[in-house]
């Protein structure tokens, strides 16, 4: 039986992934911090669950817990993971994974010299949508496939017009970057868990608008191993309803779009038409992946999608292409 604790308490965990830990099973959580302890009691509360800290290490050492969730930002990420991990406790952290590179290969150097695993949140590897995508292109419909393209532009949420009170997706040392690191990091990690690792690329980053401190504007090219090119490009400051969310899959025998966030239907166009796909997604859109790993860890799955190892790629890509 996997008893989780969890550090962090907030928003991703209300419907995203917290239900999803008692729901699977062979699981259960028997433990939550947050920094604000009544924040904590509350959500305990309201979960039913036994117990409650605000202090990271207390939930850590407790012996009832032996596998720990970390949904904080990710600047504090690799702290609490590698505490985790030298208290032979299993870890399940938020993406990204890391506020940089070096931190996400710091915590894989970690895994490996105590021997314990660690998973990352880069849940769209198991949902029901995405693998229709990598169905599709696994059969070939798409014949040879050449390039692959990410275009996503949304205007500025209305905290960022808040120059006193700005979200910390947006702070360097809360969040690594900006909302690149936040969202890009789901579609670089698909195109990755599709293709395999990009081994070359190269990008450009800007600061538009102006309304906080890191990038907003961003644009990259890259190369997968097995020889498809890609390319992207990011606005966080579009203007009022000017939403894309689109990656056109292109090959010689036709072409496939998707949305990373939206889920709008899949759309394969060949010559022999023109045929459109809708998967659905779990309620707590976290569960396949909470479930693969609660399985690995009670001894009764194979490795899940998602591990250290995978997800510090996506770092090191999203680091390229902010060119540092």
């Amino acid at each position: 039986m996997v008893h989780w604790g969890f550090i962090g308490c907030g928003a991703v965990t209300e419907l995203k992934s917290g239900p999803a830990f008692s729901k699977v099973k062979g699981s259960d959580v028997v433990a939550v911090m947050r920094r604000d302890g009544e924040k904590a009691r509350d959500y305990a509360q309201r979960h039913n669950i036994g117990k409650w800290y605000d202090d990271a290490g207390e939930l850590i050492n407790d012996p009832q817990v032996n596998a720990v969730y970390i949904a904080t930002p990710p600047g504090s990420h690799a702290s609490y993971a590698i505490a985790a991990m030298k208290a032979g406790k299993p870890v399940y952290v938020e993406k990204p994974m890391a506020a940089s590179r070096e931190e996400a290969e710091t915590m894989n150097r970690v895994s490996e010299e105590t021997g314990v695993p660690l998973f990352v949140a880069y849940y769209r590897r198991t949902l029901p949508y995405f693998q229709r995508v990598k169905q599709l292109i696994d059969e070939g419909t798409l014949g040879d496939l050449s390039t692959v393209q990410i275009r996503f532009t949304i205007p500025p949420y209305k905290n960022d017009l808040e120059r006193e009170n700005l979200p910390w997706r947006v702070k360097r040392e809360l969040a690594g970057a900006g909302y690149f690191y936040d969202l890009a990091s789901h579609q670089l990690d698909l195109l990755d868990y599709l293709f395999g690792e990009i081994t070359g690329v190269h990008g450009f980053a800007a600061n538009v608008g102006g309304l906080y401190e890191v990038e907003d504007t961003l644009t990259a090219a890259f190369r997968f191993q097995s020889g498809v090119l890609g390319s992207g490009s990011w606005s966080f400051v579009a203007p009022p309803d000017n939403r894309t969310d689109m990656i056109d899959f292109v090959g010689t025998k036709g072409k496939l779009t998707c949305s990373t966030f939206m889920f709008s239907p899949i759309v394969l166009e060949t010559t022999g038409g023109r045929q459109e796909y809708r998967e659905e997604n779990p309620e707590n859109i976290q569960f396949y992946l909470i479930e693969s790993i609660v399985d690995y860890l009670n001894g009764e799955g194979p490795m899940p999608m998602s591990t250290g190892l995978s997800a510090a790629r996506t770092n090191k890509v999203m680091d390229k292409i902010l060119q540092r």
